[in-house]
């Protein structure tokens, strides 16, 4: 438990951290916060002022409406106050979580492919949203409110022993048995919400996958068995949330139960009081009066304190997880400092070897050399190692051991982003955003104009295409481009690639899931772009790359072959049994 509560801490100073640029903001709510605890408790004990001095001694009208417009100010200044303290520790609670959201998104963006090969989108989606909000509650009506409602309990436990010690003891004896239920509660809360906030990200995770893969689950038929599965999800789902709704069911009613027995007390006290001798100096009904007044302010305070307590441990719950995506290390790290390779030069790979998973290498000791302005063709059966190559060229993944080198530069020595933008990978499944035609292809870029899209759409022979489309280069694709057929997402996809004028020009299968019209159009836009270009071309379809300067067959892993498609034709070897596999099939 010790530790437990250390850990909370730790969490929750690090949340602390975020709110310093707004520190004027947290200061300003706190004060509002501070004076309404204060001011609060005071009011009952003008109103009993009021009624000893000018209803039960004096009777004196003026005074006593003159008194009540004090009360009624006192009302306004609370009433303005309250909003004052909502509004501001509001806006630090969106400022803050705005913060935190950017940190996260931005950290995650640097993260390497093999992070997102084992970590499913929907629980990084849950991550970025619904945690985030969470924490967002603990700024909004968490940490002000409970520091304001501790302080409004001294000042009424304080206010009250001065006023009549014996009647605030009795009135007191309850509370003990509260601040153990509190405990109670407070444990049991924690696990719930704990309990919640997995089911939460195993719903969305769970929905998120079953939408993208839609095609495949009513291809299969699976839509009663995804749904059987949606259901026991959704039901632990459910049990989890109903599991806090239940701590809350219990301890609420407690609260009012022991109120109700201070309240009692309070009671027993003033008929025996009664009953016995009065001091007439001491108006015993005020007393009651002013008490009933505070035990219920005391109460309700520690209702909310257990409520703001519960948003403030969801948001401790929550903040942990969005921490551990914080402080996880899975970006690619940045060694470079070189940024003006000159790209002009060979591309070179000596003794390199590469495994996504330990003791299960992918590429052994690829030896090779690409000269400037050549196009590469790599063939072989699924799994040879094709596209770990391009995987490796853009630093997506890191090769365990040999080097790539750029000219004489090493390619761990370039600046990343300076390499990447200067390599364009038009890929087999061609990710479009759900936004217009123009953004697709310049990817948010200010410095690339429309009239630069649409020569380069020209260039590729896409922009008729386009010009038909409703709003032409203003079309909006869908998610995922998803109203353009699979060879308008390729072409849209080489305009983006060409624009770009990149040095060094990647082609993984792109036309491997096109019919022949579209293949005839990209082979028209490939010959377009690869021309006095570095070019990797992987493909399938070996009829796409004959005209390649270099082809080279890898099998495991290793290069087994490399030539021209003539020569290898003539060695009779690898790739002369794929070549004649795949013409035999056709």
């Amino acid at each position: 438990m010790a530790s437990q509560t250390k850990m909370d801490t730790r969490i929750f100073s690090r949340l602390l951290k975020f709110t310093k640029p707004y520190r004027g903001k947290l200061i300003f709510a706190f004060l509002c916060a501070l004076t309404l605890a204060l001011l609060s408790p005071m009011r009952p004990l003008l109103i009993v002022y009021i009624l000893n001095k000018y209803v039960l001694e004096t009777q004196n009208g003026s005074q006593f409406a003159l008194w009540l417009l004090l009360v009624f100010g006192m009302l306004i200044v609370e009433a303005f106050l309250q909003f004052s303290a909502t509004y501001f520790s509001n806006l630090l609670a969106q400022s803050v979580i705005r913060d935190i959201r950017v940190k996260v998104f931005s950290h995650i963006t640097t993260f390497r492919m093999r992070y997102f090969d084992k970590t499913p989108v929907g629980n990084l989606v849950t991550r970025v949203v619904s945690d985030i909000e969470a924490i967002s509650e603990v700024f909004s009506s968490g940490l002000i409110d409970i520091i304001s409602d501790l302080l409004m309990l001294v000042v009424i436990i304080v206010v009250m022993f001065i006023i009549n010690w014996q009647l605030t003891a009795l009135a007191l004896i309850p509370a003990l048995v509260l601040i153990y239920a509190t405990r109670v509660f407070a444990r049991a809360m924690r696990k719930s919400f704990q309990q919640e906030s997995i089911q939460v990200n195993r719903l969305n995770t769970f929905v998120q996958e079953r939408i993208t893969g839609m095609n495949i689950v009513q291809l299969y038929g699976r839509e009663e068995v995804e749904y059987d599965s949606f259901v026991e999800i959704n039901k632990d789902h459910r049990q989890a949330h109903i599991n806090a709704v239940w701590a809350f069911s219990i301890f609420f009613p407690v609260v009012e139960f022991l109120s109700s027995f201070s309240t009692a007390f309070l009671i027993l006290w003033g008929a025996y009081v009664f009953t016995g001798p009065v001091d007439p100096e001491k108006n015993v009904f005020l007393d009651i009066f002013a008490f009933s007044m505070w035990i219920s302010m005391m109460y309700r305070p520690i209702r909310q304190l257990a409520d703001k307590f519960n948003i403030l441990q969801r948001g401790v719950v929550r903040a942990e997880r969005v921490f551990q995506i914080i402080d996880t290390e899975e970006h690619v790290q940045e060694s470079g400092t070189v940024d003006d390779c000159d790209f002009q030069q060979a591309l070179r790979f000596q003794n390199v070897s590469f495994a996504y998973t330990e003791d299960q290498p992918v590429l052994k000791n690829i030896n090779l050399t690409i000269e400037p302005g050549k196009t590469v063709a790599f063939v072989g059966a699924t799994g040879a190692g094709k596209t770990s190559i391009v995987n490796l060229l853009g630093r997506f993944y890191e090769y365990q051991s040999g080097e790539i080198f750029i000219g004489d530069h090493e390619l761990r020595t370039i600046k990343m982003d300076y390499l990447r933008k200067n390599i364009a990978i038009v890929l087999q499944d061609i990710f479009l955003f759900s936004d217009t035609v123009h953004n697709n292809i310049t990817l948010g870029n200010p410095d690339i104009t429309r009239e630069q899209v649409i020569e380069a759409a020209k260039a590729v022979g896409a922009d008729y295409f386009i010009q038909l489309l409703p709003g032409g280069y203003d079309y909006q694709v869908g998610e995922r481009g998803g109203v353009l057929s699979v060879g308008q997402r390729q072409l849209l996809a080489f305009i983006r690639a060409y624009v770009y004028n990149p040095h060094i020009l990647i082609l993984d299968e792109a036309t491997s899931s096109v019919d022949n019209e579209s293949e005839e159009m990209i082979q028209a836009a490939t010959a377009k772009l690869t021309k006095g270009r570095t070019s990797i071309v992987i493909a399938h379809r070996l009829s796409t790359i004959q005209q390649a300067d270099t082809i080279v067959v890898l099998d495991k892993g290793e290069i087994k072959e490399m030539g021209s498609h003539d020569e290898l034709l003539q060695l009779n070897g690898h790739y002369k049994r794929l070549f004649t596999m795949q013409f035999a099939r056709s």
